[in-house]
């Protein structure tokens, strides 16, 4: 059953917390290349769980690494690496800011391989959510993953401590670049003044997120930005391995990067592309409503949001220049003037 709405929130929180306190050994995972709402997710997922008298294992799966400018939100170092072995013996995993379960790496492999029964959850705001758990609690109208949790916590009568209440942050700030992109909300603000008068770390979560950056990520950022182009009303840039291994930087440092590319006069839309181990990683952007660009990436078997979305391509240039046509084909159909339409309508894209 599909919950669109915080309306449902209440019998929702419930819910969670009658699975939560029938469970004895949770493990709470999450999608790879972690962001603030991922690990901010985690941490209070995590809290939420002792709150409510379980011990749970926070269990960063994927590609196992955990930003140097996220470090921060762990620092008793409950989250872990090992996602295996907890998964293995888990009587329940609790999936947060995952739209299907293939996001959170090995996870979905482990489980289909395990002949004991065990219970899933699926906490997450994508538009593209598969519902794919026992218990869905699923809101898209929410700007980030940690707002429904907060929204959790307070149905519940749980309190915020410090460390909670400066990941839930977090993880708003990180989804909405600071209270600045069009899924921000009335509700939204609300319970950002929650968490900071429970008194969340604001002026630390600025810093991490958006003030400071190693200058590797500075090296990174600028052979990327002289290597950038148009393709039609698309603005796009590339990013190697060998660019990464000349600035000295790690492959979380692009954070940032494509909502960067995304402020140039005149784009439809942003992409960045990004070489993995198993040929391309693309993050796209869209600088106007009349451009849904879940849609575009759903073409490719991508998915996120309307206004900012991911996939993967093959290996190659010649799956990135098919990736830049298709783009290209598509944002051209738009008429000229749809980089300034107010609201989303018949002009969406895909």
């Amino acid at each position: 059953m599909a919950h669109e709405s915080f309306e449902d929130i209440r019998a929702l929180a419930i819910q969670l917390r009658d699975a939560i306190q029938s469970a004895q050994q949770p493990v709470i995972v999450t999608h790879a290349r972690v962001d603030a709402d991922a690990v901010g997710s985690l941490v209070a997922t995590a809290a939420l769980c002792r709150a409510l008298g379980v011990k749970p294992t926070a269990a960063r799966c994927g590609d196992f690494l955990l930003p140097a400018n996220l470090d921060f939100l762990n620092p008793d170092g409950e989250l872990t690496n090992d996602c295996i072995d907890p998964i293995v013996d888990a009587d329940m995993v609790i999936f947060v800011d995952c739209a299907d379960a293939n996001r959170a790496g090995q996870v979905s492999a482990i489980l289909a391989q395990r002949e004991t029964e065990y219970r899933t959850i699926n906490i997450d705001h994508h538009v593209t959510n598969t519902r794919f758990a026992d218990l869905n609690i699923v809101i898209p109208q929410a700007a980030a993953t940690c707002e429904i949790l907060v929204e959790i916590f307070e149905e519940l009568g749980i309190p915020f401590d410090p460390d909670t209440a400066t990941a839930l942050l977090a993880g708003i700030y990180g989804d909405t670049l600071g209270l600045k992109t069009p899924s921000t909300r009335p509700h939204t603000m609300r319970a950002c003044a929650d968490l900071v008068e429970a008194h969340a770390h604001l002026d630390l979560i600025v810093d991490r997120l958006f003030r400071k950056k190693p200058f590797s990520t500075i090296h990174l950022w600028g052979d990327a930005q002289s290597r950038t182009e148009w393709r039609g009303r698309l603005v796009w840039t590339l990013v190697t391995n060998e660019m990464l291994e000349r600035a000295g930087a790690e492959s979380s440092q692009t954070e940032g990067l494509v909502n960067f590319l995304a402020g140039a006069e005149g784009a439809f839309a942003a992409a960045l592309i990004q070489e993995a181990d198993d040929g391309w990683r693309v993050s796209l952007r869209s600088t106007t409503e009349a451009v849904d660009v879940s849609k575009l990436a759903s073409h490719f078997g991508g998915g996120g949001h309307p206004r900012a979305a991911g996939l993967r391509l093959e290996p190659g240039m010649d799956a990135v220049e098919r990736f830049l046509a298709y783009i290209e084909s598509e944002l051209d159909k738009l008429p000229e003037d749809a980089g300034t339409r107010p609201a989303y309508a018949s002009s969406l894209v895909g």
